[in-house]
């Protein structure tokens, strides 16, 4: 059967991919901080559930500890631009198909593959098909452009030394909140909330729980950090279970007031700081202060969106 664990060593196999091309990249001064940061997260794809929970432990341990005392470096960024250019001319707007490739067979093969439980683990069908997509698209692209795999591999390496430890901040983040999930986190915010929300107010519950997923996001990073806490807190003892909320109502768009958070935070690396030092902006926050105006309204109409649909 298919499932997460094929899942991984398809990560890993890109992550190995980068750790070795980084090692035999000469115009990188910081070529083997490189490798090991990405053969390490490369192992935790590989052999992460045969390692427990102490090898895993050590293993993230090292990896922070790559990347804060060795510091990512690139090297010299070899791009035949006229090349480019010319297959850009030559395809145009049809390049765009390859990126859809991958959304589309995410979304037909988790409608289809449910279907085929015996195939395809039912609870990973959507990660499974993203995979396949991700594949599906690589091998359409290679045969489309003739070019070698190679090329896609350094491509790959290049924009991960880009995005350098920034590139798994999101499955960091998410992991913490998971943490606190456990440790009573929410628990312990819910005990405090009880005394800030009137009692029996359905409308101060859904704003607690959609200004604080806003706020908790901002703080994480990662509203997949937050929503786990905020759930415990508010959402499933309130919002469901007390206030009868629809369950799939509370969760996405409580998510949706996360994501409205991840806006307004440079906790965000990966989407706010990373493109500002991409573009060479001289305001690393600009992203984020031209996101805010965006943000709140949307934050606004989405805590207006949990109180009319959750309760109907």
């Amino acid at each position: 059967m298919i499932g997460l664990a094929q899942v991984y060593i398809v990560a890993g196999l890109v992550f190995a991919a980068s750790a070795v091309l980084s090692a035999g990249d000469a115009s990188n001064p910081k070529r083997w901080v490189n490798a090991a940061f990405w053969g390490l997260l490369a192992l935790s794809m590989f052999a992460g559930d045969r390692l427990g929970d102490l090898g895993n432990g050590v293993l993230v341990i090292a990896l922070v500890g790559v990347a804060a005392l060795g510091q990512l470096g690139r090297g010299a960024v070899q791009d035949d631009t006229a090349a480019r250019q010319d297959r850009a001319a030559r395809n145009g707007n049809r390049l765009f198909l390859l990126a859809l490739i991958i959304p589309v067979t995410a979304l037909v093969g988790t409608l289809l593959f449910k279907s085929v439980p015996e195939l395809i683990d039912a609870k990973q069908v959507t990660l499974v098909s993203l995979a396949l997509g991700a594949v599906l698209a690589l091998g359409i692209g290679l045969v489309w452009l003739r070019d070698k795999p190679v090329a896609a591999l350094q491509e790959g390496r290049r924009l991960l030394d880009a995005l350098s430890w920034a590139a798994i901040l999101p499955q960091m983040l998410a992991s913490l909140g998971a943490v606190f999930g456990l440790a009573g986190l929410g628990q312990v915010i819910g005990s405090l909330m009880s005394g800030v929300i009137p009692d029996g107010s359905r409308l101060g519950a859904v704003l607690a729980y959609g200004i604080g997923m806003a706020l908790f996001t901002m703080v994480m990073g990662n509203a997949f950090a937050a929503f786990p806490v905020m759930a415990a807190a508010i959402g499933l003892p309130l919002l469901i279970q007390q206030y009868h909320g629809d369950p799939a109502v509370v969760a996405a768009v409580g998510m949706l007031c996360g994501f409205c958070g991840t806006l307004m935070t440079p906790m965000a690396a990966n989407f706010n700081i990373v493109p500002a030092a991409l573009l060479e902006l001289k305001d690393r926050n600009a992203v984020v202060k031209m996101q805010v105006p965006t943000a709140l309204p949307l934050l606004t109409f989405n805590i207006a969106l949990l109180y009319w649909a959750a309760f109907r």
